[in-house]
């Protein structure tokens, strides 16, 4: 199932200095996504013995963080990524010496489309999605201002969409997994650009975001989205589904092509915006960093169906992917780089 679920969201981990140098400790940054997972993992490692240094857990976003991950080896490159490492990336981290990679699965995520529960209950698919939100739908500047412009069935109500800047790997699954397909039900012949042998022409119908107010970048913590929708009911929201989980007293996710965004539907695969969750490691640092070991080791006893990180909203990857990646991790096997896009 996960060799179709497309984009990624990963935490990378490195070295880091805490006191000039004479301390070391766990260091993660990496997407808003991953974020409460590693960070209660974090939480577990500090309590599971006495005198451990907490790890440094940070939400820092995915462009510049794969970036940063590849410049070297050593507590001065902290880390990041939100989407799975393109072949290009990686073969910058070769030529700046980082050496092996362990990519390891942990779970499953989905793209959601938030609204407050006294929003207008939208229901949506990719193709009204792709209508609302792209920057030139069918090949033409975008002038949709309410979502019955784009829809006659849906309601006349602005469009408006909290979401994360260009440089989140949310919103690179986003457009992979919702806009992309919506694009390509609405203008067939986009299937032509897909072998065009410049991607600047895909990109251009089907890939880039409209910047003329529809849709608002509210930065990298996804807080700032929901609290966005508790000030403007009409909004929808764009994150992952822990943060919906996380407040489903007040939120709700919109369905799309008409499936809800719901535990069960994401680990079956069947609601349209499931992405596979991961986190990279540094094979160097695995002696390195201390307790970095111990730390992959209680990531592998928490990420079980209704394990620890299920209560903040990760959704278990199949079991034979679980054994591989405890596997990868206690083997120190490096990461496939010809799967590598």
């Amino acid at each position: 199932m996960l060799g179709r679920l497309g984009l990624l969201a990963c935490a990378v981990f490195a070295l880091a200095s805490c006191d000039g140098g004479s301390s070391r400790e766990i260091r993660a940054t990496g997407s808003s996504t991953v974020y409460p997972f590693t960070k209660a993992v974090a939480e577990a490692f500090v309590q599971a013995k006495s005198g451990r240094k907490e790890p440094a857990i940070e939400s820092t976003g995915t462009g510049a963080g794969i970036s940063r991950f590849c410049e070297g080896v050593g507590y001065q490159y902290p880390d990041n990524a939100s989407r799975r490492m393109k072949r290009a990336e990686f073969n910058k981290c070769e030529a700046k010496g980082v050496g092996e990679i362990l990519e390891i699965p942990i779970g499953l995520d989905g793209i959601v489309l938030a609204e407050s529960n006294a929003g207008p209950k939208l229901q949506l698919s990719r193709k009204d999605i792709y209508l609302a939100l792209a920057a030139n739908p069918m090949g033409k500047p975008n002038t949709a201002k309410t979502w019955k412009d784009v829809n006659p069935a849906l309601p006349a109500i602005p469009i408006q969409v909290l979401g994360p800047p260009s440089t989140s790997g949310t919103r690179d699954a986003f457009v992979e997994l919702m806009l992309e397909p919506g694009c390509l039900e609405a203008m067939p012949a986009a299937q032509e650009l897909k072998k065009a042998a410049d991607p600047a022409l895909l990109d251009n119908a089907c890939h880039r975001v409209r910047s003329d107010g529809p849709y608002v970048e509210k930065g990298e913590d996804d807080n700032l989205i929901v609290q966005g929708l508790e000030q403007n009911p009409n909004a929808l929201g764009l994150f992952g589904y822990s943060y919906l989980e996380e407040n489903a007293s007040r939120l709700h996710g919109v369905p799309i092509d008409g499936i809800a965004p719901v535990y069960d539907t994401i680990a079956s695969g069947k609601y349209p915006g499931v992405r596979s969750l991961y986190l990279y490691i540094k094979k160097q640092h695995l002696k390195a960093v201390p307790g970095l070991q111990d730390f992959l080791n209680l990531y592998t006893t928490m990420w079980a169906p209704g394990g620890p990180l299920a209560r903040h909203g990760l959704i278990a990857a199949p079991q034979r992917i679980r054994e591989r990646s405890a596997e990868a991790i206690q083997l120190a096997l490096p990461l496939d780089v010809s799967a590598l896009p």
